[in-house]
C-alpha cells in the first residue's frame, strides 16, 4: 500500500490534478497570499519569515500555560541529543515579536507593521475547516498603543477579505481590559463558578484556578449550559476607565470609516498575550465554529519574552477557511495562466533548435518546449492541454529559413515568424 499524508494535512496540488475536490489548489492558496501582500504592503507592512519551530519556551510564556494549545496541542520536536526543547509552531505572533526583540527591530520606524504567511501546527480533532497543520496570514503592528492602529489592524482584515470578493463576513468585537480588569474579571468568575464546580468539565475544572476566563471558551455543551444558567456578566462590564475610553475610540474610528461590526461580550480570545481591542472574522459556511480568524492587542507580549515593554497588536486569518468560504459564495478563484507559447520540434535533430527558441523567451513570458519530437496534430493538442495561447512548430523548412510556423490556438490563425522577431510577435499579437 502507497503511503498516505498524515492525517490532518492537505496537499497543495497544480491546477487541473484529479484530486482537488478534496485537496487545495496551489494556485487558490497564492492568490489569497497575493492578495493579503497587496493589500497590507499597500499599507506599509513589510514581510518577514521567522522558523516554523521555537523554543518551547518562547510558545508557553508567550501563548500562555492555561491555554489549550500549550496543555493539550503543541506538537514536540525531538531529534539525536536534543533536549526536547522545540514545538513546531502553533501560532505566528510570539514568533514575530521574539524576532523583533532579538534582531532589534526597534531600530526601524514605529510603529513597524510586519506580515508574514505559513504553516502553524496543532494537535486538533480534524474536521472541516480545523486541520493539524493549517496556514496563515498573519499581520502585526509593533511599537504603538493608539485605537487608531487598533482601527487600521480590523479595518486592513476586512479589506483583504473584501479584495478576495467575500461577502457574507461579520466583525465581532469586543475588549478583554487591562491587567487589573482582567484579575478583577478572573477573582469574579472563580467565585460564581466555584459552588458549581463540580459539574464543570474536567477542563475547566482545572481552568477554574489556573485562569477562569478560559472557561468561557469551553468547548463542553454542559460547560456552556452553566454559563448560561448563571447568566455570566460579560468581561465588558468590568473595563476599567482606561481601556473603556480606547475602546469607544476604536469604534469611534471604524464607524467614522463605515466599518460593520457587531459588539460581542463574550469574546474573550484564545491566547493569554491579549490586551484591550479584540475581534473575530466570522463566515457561517466554514464549519467548527465560524471563525475565519481574529486578533487583538498584546502589550504585554514583549516583555513577557525578556523584551523591553513594547505594545503591539496583530491578527491572522486561516488560508483553509477562507478558501472554504470563497467556495460557499461561489466565487471563482484565478487559476494559474497556462505558456504563452509552447515550441515543438517535429524532428528529433531540432527538439534543441525549439528548447532554445524556448529559453530566449523566457526573459518576458512564460514558454514551454517539448522534450521530444511530436507530429503536427499531437503538438498542438499538447499545447492546448497545457493551457498555451499558441503552438509553434520547428521542421527542416523552419531550420533552414530560422522561423518558426506560429499558430494562434483560440483563432487558428497561423503565421510565419522568424526566431529574432518571435517575442515581439507574441507580445504585439496578444
Amino acid at each position: 500500500m502507497a503511503l498516505q499524508r498524515p492525517k490532518g494535512t492537505q496537499d497543495h496540488l497544480p491546477d487541473g490534478s484529479p484530486k482537488l475536490s478534496s485537496e487545495i489548489s496551489s494556485s487558490a492558496f497564492r492568490h489569497v497570499t497575493q492578495t493579503a501582500r497587496t493589500v497590507l504592503e499597500r499599507a506599509g507592512a513589510s514581510f518577514i519569515a521567522t522558523p516554523i519551530f521555537e523554543e518551547s519556551e518562547l510558545v508557553t510564556r508567550g501563548v500562555g500555560g492555561s491555554t489549550d494549545i500549550v496543555r493539550k496541542e503543541m506538537f514536540k520536536v525531538f531529534y539525536a541529543g536534543d533536549h526536547g526543547g522545540f514545538v513546531m509552531r502553533p501560532e505566528g505572533t510570539a514568533g514575530i515579536v521574539r524576532a523583533y526583540i532579538q534582531n532589534g527591530l526597534k531600530q526601524l520606524p514605529a510603529p513597524l507593521k510586519l506580515w508574514t504567511h505559513g504553516p502553524m501546527f496543532r494537535a486538533e480533532n480534524v474536521q472541516k475547516g480545523r486541520l493539524r497543520q493549517f496556514h496563515q496570514v498573519d499581520y502585526e503592528v509593533i511599537g504603538s498603543a493608539d485605537a487608531l492602529v487598533d482601527a487600521e489592524a480590523i479595518w486592513l482584515m476586512v479589506e483583504v477579505v473584501r479584495e478576495l470578493g467575500l461577502s457574507g463576513v461579520q466583525v465581532k468585537l469586543g475588549s478583554i481590559g487591562d491587567p487589573s480588569d482582567r484579575e478583577t474579571y478572573n477573582a469574579y468568575l472563580k467565585e460564581l463558578f466555584t459552588p458549581h464546580a463540580e459539574r464543570l468539565s474536567d477542563d475547566s475544572k482545572d481552568r477554574l484556578t489556573r485562569n477562569p476566563m478560559r472557561i468561557l471558551d469551553s468547548k463542553s455543551a454542559t460547560d456552556q449550559g452553566i454559563i448560561a444558567e448563571l447568566n455570566v456578566r460579560p468581561m465588558l462590564d468590568f473595563l476599567g476607565e482606561e481601556a473603556a475610553a480606547h475602546f469607544a475610540q476604536v469604534r469611534a474610528y471604524l464607524d467614522a470609516w463605515g466599518v460593520a461590526y457587531e459588539v460581542d461580550p463574550s469574546i474573550v480570545r484564545g491566547l493569554d498575550y491579549y490586551r484591550r481591542t479584540a475581534w473575530e472574522l466570522h463566515h457561517q459556511n466554514i464549519g467548527a465554529k465560524s471563525a475565519l480568524g481574529g486578533g487583538g492587542r498584546y502589550d504585554g507580549l514583549a516583555a513577557e519574552l525578556g523584551g523591553p515593554d513594547t505594545p503591539g497588536i496583530g491578527w491572522a486569518f486561516g488560508i483553509e477557511r477562507i478558501l472554504i468560504a470563497l467556495e460557499a459564495e461561489g466565487i471563482q478563484i484565478p487559476t494559474s495562466a497556462g505558456p504563452v507559447i509552447y515550441i515543438a520540434a517535429l524532428d528529433a535533430e531540432y527538439v534543441p533548435l525549439a528548447a532554445k527558441a524556448a529559453l530566449s523567451l523566457r526573459a518576458s513570458m512564460r514558454a514551454e518546449f517539448g522534450y521530444k519530437h511530436q507530429k503536427p496534430g499531437n503538438a498542438f493538442r499538447e499545447g492546448e492541454r497545457r493551457g498555451a495561447t499558441y503552438t509553434a512548430l520547428i521542421g527542416s523548412d523552419e531550420a533552414a529559413t530560422g522561423t518558426l510556423a506560429v499558430k494562434h490556438l483560440g483563432t487558428g490563425e497561423q503565421s510565419a515568424v522568424k526566431l529574432e522577431e518571435l517575442a515581439e510577435f507574441l507580445t504585439t499579437d496578444s
